[in-house]
C-alpha cells in the first residue's frame, strides 16, 4: 500500500496521479481508514489472519470479487464510471487484495482532498462508514479481492450531496474523525 496526495488533474483515472505529497499510515487512521498487510501466499497461511481479523471487528459474511476488462465485457465502462464515482456507504467497506491492484480515493476531512491509496495483493483496507471514497482499477485493470462485511452486504452507494450530507451514518462519521487529534 502507498498512500499520497492525488493530483487532480483530471484524465485517465487509472493513471497514478501522484502529487508527490505521501500520506502516512497514521493520517489515515486519522481520516478512520485501516491498513494491514498479509502476504497472501500458497500455503493459505493468511487466511488464519484474515479470520482473526474478522472475529476481532466482528466481520461475518465475505465473498471474492474479480474486476477486469475480460470479466466485466459489455458492462466495462459502465462499471468503472459507477465505482468512481464519489460515494459513501453506511456500513464499512472491507477489502482484501488477493490478486492485482487498484486505487481507493477518500475525502480527507477537513480539506477535502483526494487522498489515493494503491493496494496490491496483500492488501487489506478498512474504510469507515460514512466517508467519501470512489474506487479505480489502475493501468493493470485487474483486480481480486476478499470482500468482508458486518451484516448481509448491502453495497448501496450514496452519492455525495445535500441529502448525503444529512445521513446519520455520514454524521456519526463527521463526529468521529473531528475528535481525533490531528498531527501538525
Amino acid at each position: 500500500m502507498r498512500a499520497f496526495y492525488h493530483d487532480n488533474i483530471g484524465g485517465d483515472q487509472f493513471a497514478l496521479h501522484d502529487s508527490g505529497r505521501s500520506v502516512s499510515e497514521e493520517e489515515l487512521k486519522a481520516s478512520g481508514v485501516l491498513y494491514w498487510h498479509i502476504p497472501v501466499e500458497e500455503d493459505r497461511e493468511w487466511e488464519r489472519e484474515i479470520d482473526d481479523i474478522a472475529q476481532r471487528r466482528d466481520y461475518k459474511n465475505r465473498d471474492v470479487k474479480e474486476s477486469s476488462r475480460a470479466i466485466l465485457g459489455d458492462d466495462w465502462e459502465a462499471g468503472v464510471k459507477m465505482v468512481y464515482e464519489e460515494h459513501m456507504h453506511e456500513d464499512e467497506e472491507i477489502r482484501f487484495v488477493l490478486e492485482g491492484s487498484g486505487f481507493f480515493d477518500v475525502r480527507e476531512h477537513p480539506t477535502d482532498n483526494w487522498v489515493r491509496i494503491h493496494v496490491s495483493k496483500g492488501d487489506l483496507l478498512v474504510v469507515p462508514a460514512g466517508i467519501y471514497h470512489r474506487f479505480s482499477l489502475d493501468i493493470n485493470e485487474r483486480i481480486k479481492v476478499m470482500r468482508l462485511s458486518k451484516d448481509e452486504p448491502k453495497w448501496i452507494a450514496h452519492y455525495r450531496g445535500s441529502e448525503t450530507e444529512e445521513n446519520p451514518h455520514r454524521l456519526d462519521y463527521l463526529k468521529t474523525v473531528q475528535s481525533v487529534p490531528v498531527a501538525v
